[in-house]
């Protein structure tokens, strides 16, 4: 069994067990949030060290529609050290008004964990997402890369809502992943 399903059951059923379909407390979801516009590739510039994504890199989230009405989540990442792929399906569903970006997400069962769209650039080309809490915080952009500023100023507004903005990791997104996608 790959890295990515194993530790995404894991730590499903630990966010599932603490229902933490939450928002960290002092954070708002973006309004207006419209999915066919959020549907899609992103890749993953910068995000919070967790134990499911631990050592990944060239990692992207694709979303699609669900017949259920809900969306199909596909992380894909590469753990470059090791040439060892990853890959975990999941699905969401709002919470509440679907005009709100927040999210429920699971990848395993009948456990969610909150998925939070708390910055959206107007064209839907950068994105800061947070789970149920601090513990949690992703930097997403439609290319590989994103400019210097728009990074500095999403880690600025992370760091405003009191996310440990020193702890974010870089995620590889060059040459080296070429071959993985």
């Amino acid at each position: 069994m790959s890295r990515l399903p194993a530790l995404a059951l894991i730590t499903a059923s630990t966010l599932g067990l603490a229902a933490c379909t939450g928002i960290p407390e002092g954070t708002e979801p973006v309004s207006d949030f419209e999915l066919e516009r959020y549907l899609g590739q992103w890749y993953e510039i910068a995000r919070l060290d967790h134990s499911f994504e631990r050592g990944l890199d060239c990692v992207t989230a694709s979303y699609s529609l669900r017949e259920d009405g809900g969306v199909r989540v596909i992380n894909r990442g590469v753990n470059l050290s090791e040439g060892e792929p990853d890959e975990a399906e999941g699905r969401a569903y709002f919470i509440g008004d679907e005009s709100v970006g927040r999210l429920k997400v699971s990848f395993f069962g009948p456990f969610y964990g909150g998925y939070n769209v708390l910055a959206l650039d107007d064209d839907y080309q950068w994105s800061l997402v947070a789970g149920p809490d601090r513990d949690y915080l992703w930097i997403l952009a439609r290319q590989p890369t994103l400019d210097d500023a728009t990074l500095d100023e999403l880690i600025q507004r992370a760091e405003a809502l009191d996310f440990p903005v020193n702890q974010l990791i870089d995620v590889a997104q060059g040459k080296s992943c070429q071959a993985w996608r």
